[in-house]
């Protein structure tokens, strides 16, 4: 079995290796670390959890062992999608480079700009990014790529996910062509493989796992989920998501729950911590010390759940989680085995459960054809019919509307009128929500259906009057006074025509 310190590595890394209690490495990290000792480009694929960021901090701390940095021209850059994975590479790099003088700076959105540039000035060994925040700084010129030695790429995948490749390859354009090259992910869509490709010199493949696999160490399951009703879909949901913890028991020390929407993920947590369960939210629109508080309170065990969008699914490393639940299907089936790699991480067993509605079932084939595996189908702990459908305040809007319209019956004696009221205030609230355009077009055609109308009573008229010969004289006669004009009107006339 191969030991850290058949890796050839500094001695200053293995000490410090050693007393983050380290002592055998990953199979990614074995395959990996050789390869880029010696100079080579490497293209790691290996699933989530198995220690790839140490596969390139590593032979970076030890390749950046001699030299200097010069003002705002850092030796290596490593970016990484989401401000959090950044984060968490800076702390790798501060354990593991913690006996050597190399420096670094994490350039992260939601930091000041200010305090970044400071660190650039000084000149950084190793720089630790994402795309946008990077690119920035390097149009106001308080940057230069041009003494990058090392280039670290990781989560590609997730680059692609959020739209990222064009700047990464224009990064690529901005770091010299000598530069040694470090790509990970934990898939390998064709969009990466060609960037592998265009930028990676003959580079070291080293694929410890078929992409898009799940470790063995976690069990899987779904419950298939249908809602009594449409508008009871989202409380019934969460009190299955209820039922599912309290039946894994003292098995669920802690969970990560993750939401398509953010919305959702709100909700959720507020859901959870209503009902007094220990939870909070992290999504990109928190404030990015909202979101670090976050996560250390979820790491130190402070929060015992957390309710998450995509943003924590990818390359954090939180090795204690003992459950994943998916309160939604991922829409991208890559999604599911990141989500679920937060889970079973350094050996250890973890629980991956998901929730299934009928309108993901598309979405739940997607997964199950990308991992090769059926997921095992858990039977529902509660009956949708027991669902309270008004569990929780405001969460849904057509709930809500119905319950002020039932208030303002109770209130009014004529409810037959009140009803007709909620339903023309709807009718006029759907008409103010819609564009101007949209209101001419309908008066268009409320014209058109008026003189249609019109034509139409005229036609009914006409044929009606065609069998009437009375009716048609009547109407074409004038009826008048005659002769028999009483004495008073011509004197009335008279005397206004004489003035």
């Amino acid at each position: 079995m191969t030991t850290f310190s058949e890796l050839n590595l500094d001695p200053k890394v293995l000490k410090a290796i050693s007393e983050a209690g380290y002592e055998t490495p990953t199979p990614i990290q074995a395959g990996a670390i050789p390869a880029a000792l010696t100079g080579q480009d490497v293209l790691g694929i290996a699933q989530t959890g198995t220690g790839k960021t140490a596969s390139f901090t590593l032979p970076m701390i030890h390749l950046l062992g001699r030299g200097r940095a010069r003002a705002r021209m850092p030796r290596s850059l490593v970016l990484c999608p989401t401000r959090e994975l950044a984060a968490q590479v800076a702390e790798n790099f501060d354990i593991y480079a913690k006996h050597t003088k190399l420096t670094k700076a994490l350039l992260i959105g939601g930091v000041s700009f200010k305090d970044q540039d400071a660190l650039i000035d000084r000149g950084v060994d190793v720089l630790i990014a994402t795309p946008g925040r990077l690119l920035d700084h390097f149009e106001r010129g308080k940057l230069l790529l041009t003494g990058v030695q090392i280039m670290v790429v990781d989560e590609a995948d997730r680059m692609l996910d959020m739209g990222f490749i064009p700047d990464i390859e224009r990064i690529f354009n901005l770091t010299p062509f000598t530069r040694q090259t470090l790509f990970f992910s934990a898939t390998m869509a064709p969009e990466i493989e060609r960037i592998t490709n265009t930028f990676l010199s003959n580079p070291a493949k080293v694929e410890v796992a078929r992409a898009a696999t799940t470790s063995e160490n976690i069990t899987q399951g779904v419950v298939m989920f249908k809602a009594s009703r449409r508008d009871r879909e989202g409380s019934e949901k969460r009190k299955l998501l209820r039922a599912l913890i309290d039946k894994e028991g003292d098995a669920c020390t802690n969970a990560i729950i993750f939401c398509n929407r953010k919305a959702d993920v709100d909700i959720t947590a507020k859901s959870l911590r209503k009902y007094g369960y220990n939870a909070e939210a992290i999504h990109g629109d928190l404030e990015q010390s909202h979101r670090m508080k976050t996560l250390e309170g979820f790491r130190n065990g402070d929060v015992r759940f957390l309710c998450a969008s995509d943003v924590a699914a990818r390359g954090l490393d939180i090795p204690a989680v003992s459950h994943v639940f998916n309160f939604d299907v991922p829409s991208h089936a890559e999604d599911y085995v990141h989500r679920i790699g937060r889970t079973g991480r350094a050996g250890r067993k973890g629980a991956a459960i998901m929730i299934c509605s009928p309108r993901d079932e598309k979405y739940f084939d997607a997964v199950e054809k990308l991992v090769q595996i059926e997921i095992p189908r858990l039977e529902n702990p509660v009956p949708t019919e027991a669902a309270d459908p008004r569990e929780e305040e405001g969460d849904d809007k057509r709930r809500s509307r119905s319950r002020r319209g039932k208030r303002g019956e109770d209130k009014r004696s004529d409810a037959p009128h009140a009803a007709n009221t909620n339903e023309v205030q709807e009718v006029e609230a759907k008409e103010e929500r819609q564009p101007r355009h949209e209101h001419k077009r309908e008066d268009r055609h409320e014209h058109k259906r008026d003189d249609r109308r019109e034509e139409r009573n005229h036609d009914r008229n006409e044929r009606g009057n065609r069998g009437n010969p009375r009716r048609n004289a009547r109407e074409d006669s004038f009826i008048g006074m005659g002769d028999d004009v009483p004495e008073f009107i011509r004197l009335s006339f008279a005397e206004r025509q004489a003035s």
